[in-house]
């Protein structure tokens, strides 16, 4: 599957997200991906927030991740992000890299429904949002 890129996110590893090894522990990347997926969003032009005032929620529903390089404290890193829609569900393929030398260190993929009103939908509200990038 060919990647390309259509958003990117730069941040900063912290000392508290490492474990007793110097590394960051396994559960952070999640929040790494949770954050660069939030500020993609924000960069089409909403929020995740006035979605959920409109009773439209974007919820994961599976995450694949394979850890390649571990980042450390103070380490640079950069969030790459693709989607996907597949059926009723938009799957983002999230990459990281740390910024000193272009090292993947993990590879991911999350699968996401849109629940409207208490219900799955079949994503129409997300493909208005992402029509550019699918």
């Amino acid at each position: 599957m060919e990647k390309k890129y259509c958003f990117e996110l730069e941040m900063k590893v912290r000392d508290y997200e490492c474990d007793m090894q110097g590394i960051v522990n396994n559960a952070n990347y999640q929040h790494y991906l949770e954050h660069a997926r939030h500020e993609f969003l924000q960069s089409t032009g909403t929020a995740f927030v006035d979605m959920r005032e409109q009773g439209i929620e974007p919820v994961v529903c599976r995450i694949e991740i394979d850890y390649k390089t571990s980042l450390k404290s103070q380490d640079w890193f950069i969030c790459k992000l693709f989607l996907r829609k597949e059926g009723a569900k938009f799957v983002f393929y999230q990459d990281i890299f740390r910024r000193s030398d272009d090292k993947l260190c993990i590879k991911s993929r999350v699968e996401t429904v849109c629940i409207v009103n208490g219900r799955i939908s079949r994503g129409e509200e997300l493909e208005k949002l992402f029509k550019e990038y699918l």
